[in-house]
């Protein structure tokens, strides 16, 4: 009987209740992954408008630091926000997470800038980062749950993957919003006011997504359980204090989202920066090629999400950490080769050296009035904002930070002699438009974007049929916050300071291989399945050993 029932869904369309829960919630949060990616995109324009003058790599730390601070505390969000879930309602709770992320971004826009108050400029902006990452700490696992309660076991993977389009999708909506108003405006006027404007529309689509998710219902899942009474009391400590639930949370974490946040950000985040400010290739260029890369890899989202109800979700998420690690250094080569050949063949012709005594070359992540630069550390943010790998030989006691490119030797730190000194051997200043290979360079982004849709694609179906229904909203959306919002959200930062201490464009991956490695041994080791699992009576599915057993509520 069974088994004629399951046959019967299958042969089912979908109905129009179950495709306006999904455009509703897959729409509702693709704004708010909008209003959360506008900073992350605009991030190295802000260096500029809220953070103190003098020290490039500096300013840019700082705003990748401020772009950080949203990520870092939306597991917290995902704590608030999922024991209201788990508590209240889906509903309800994903509705105050959108009203919530749409106002701080709506306030950014009102900002002012350093310029204006000085210090106050940056705490105001960290404010709101915080306030949005909260938000959306609550919103992705309200908007996953609600999806899965509502869909048949058979297609699962399928309609959560619609879910998974949206964050790819709210960047996209971002970069063309904010492409719109650099091409309609000049870099004055950008800078003075036009930067505002995307923050500022980010009111109607607050108005227009509560109006939308007014229109929906609780799902079917939790009011069983509920009328069942069957929730938990204490989501918080069923989920994170008692033995095994607190183990698949971990492994949750280590084994499946730790690998998908960074291969998320590498494919997409990281490759933006890397074009912009490595390869110096301009704004619109750049904006341009990830936009088209997000267009043409964003179906693949689907894709595996379907094709995760057929083969299953670990494997392909592990595939696509696998493929990652071993090729990311051969493909942002390959960027490097394509979209700037004239800073490739300076840096091959003339190799840099940085003669220093490196006990005053310090290591910055976190930046601000604290912060102390030495003359070492302003000769590495020089090289580093000109997008070149050097070598750092040290001397030690050395008063001086001495340059040879090339041959050509500079003693002492100065920024107008070093500037001459790579004009002279031929530097490059910016990529050169004509001498782009577009094709290869999109070719190159739209292969790191289907990495993203392997690992991203089948993740949410994976992480709800892991818990069960009395604390799902709360243990699905801690371990995906810390694995894309810790692991994933630092990347940028890490990454950059890697680069300016190692002297090494690429050396950055090595984060992003480190933990996509981490999460496929684990994920190898102590994770299996979850496809199949009826989440509609309360269960999850329990991970214990390599043996995959059911576990009731």
């Amino acid at each position: 009987m069974a088994t004629l029932v399951q046959t019967s869904e299958r042969g089912r369309g979908m109905t129009g209740e179950e495709k306006f829960v999904i455009f509703a919630s897959s729409l509702g949060t693709t704004f708010e992954w909008y209003d959360f990616y506008l900073y992350a995109t605009l991030a190295p324009f802000f260096a500029s408008l809220f953070f103190p003058p003098g020290n490039d790599t500096a300013a840019l730390l700082s705003a990748f630091a401020t772009y950080a601070a949203g990520f870092l505390v939306r597991p917290f969000g995902a704590i608030i926000f999922g024991r209201i879930g788990d508590l209240v309602g889906r509903k309800y709770t994903f509705l105050v997470t959108i009203v919530v992320m749409g106002s701080a971004t709506f306030l950014v826009g009102v900002l002012p800038t350093f310029a204006s108050v000085g210090w106050l400029a940056p705490i105001m902006l960290v404010s709101l980062r915080l306030c949005q990452g909260l938000a959306l700490g609550g919103e992705y696992g309200g908007a996953a749950t609600y999806v899965a309660e509502h869909s048949r076991p058979h297609e699962r993977g399928y309609t959560t993957s619609w879910i998974q389009t949206t964050a790819t999708l709210g960047f996209f909506l971002a970069l063309v919003v904010i492409g719109l108003c650099r091409i309609y405006m000049d870099a004055k006027m950008f800078a003075d006011w036009g930067w505002r404007i995307p923050f500022l529309v980010s009111l109607i689509l607050l108005v227009f997504s509560v109006y939308i998710r007014l229109r929906l219902s609780e799902t079917p899942v939790f009011l069983k359980m509920r009328d069942e009474g069957k929730g938990s009391k204490a989501p918080l400590t069923d989920s994170f204090f008692r033995y095994p639930n607190n183990k698949y949370v971990l492994l949750a974490l280590i084994g499946a989202t730790a690998g998908q946040g960074v291969v998320w950000y590498t494919g997409q985040f990281y490759a933006l920066f890397f074009l912009l400010i490595t390869l110096k290739v301009d704004f619109i260029t750049t904006y341009a090629l990830i936009a088209l890369s997000l267009v043409i890899g964003t179906p693949f989202f689907i894709v595996f999400g379907w094709l995760s109800d057929r083969i299953g979700r670990l494997k392909i998420i592990l595939a696509g950490c696998a493929i990652a690690a071993i090729t990311y250094f051969p493909l942002f080569a390959g960027l490097t080769h394509y979209a700037n050949p004239d800073l490739e063949a300076f840096q091959a012709k003339n190799p840099i050296t940085v003669t220093a005594d490196q006990k005053t070359c310090n290591f910055h992540i976190f930046v601000g009035p604290w912060s102390n630069f030495t003359q070492c550390d302003r000769a590495q943010d020089f090289l580093t904002k000109s997008g070149l790998s050097f070598k750092i030989v040290s001397a030690p006691d050395s008063k001086t930070v001495d340059l040879d490119v090339g041959g050509a030797k500079v003693q002492g730190w100065d920024s107008a002699k070093w500037t001459a000194a790579l004009a002279s051997k031929g530097y490059p200043k910016s990529a050169d438009p004509a001498k782009i290979n577009y094709f290869m360079v999109e070719l190159l982004l739209v292969i790191m974007v289907i990495y993203v849709t392997m690992v991203y694609g089948p993740i949410a179906a994976f992480l709800v049929e892991m818990f069960p229904t009395n604390i799902r909203y709360t243990s699905m959306s801690l371990p995906y916050h810390i694995g894309n919002g810790w692991f994933g959200g630092m990347l940028p930062l890490l990454a950059t300071a890697v680069v300016a201490t190692t002297g090494d464009i690429y050396a950055g991956l090595w984060y992003p291989i480190g933990v996509a490695v981490m999460t496929l041994v684990v994920g190898l080791l102590f994770l299996r399945d979850t496809k199949g699992v009826d989440i509609s009576t309360g269960s999850g599915v329990a991970i214990q050993s390599g043996s995959a057993v059911t576990r009731q509520s």
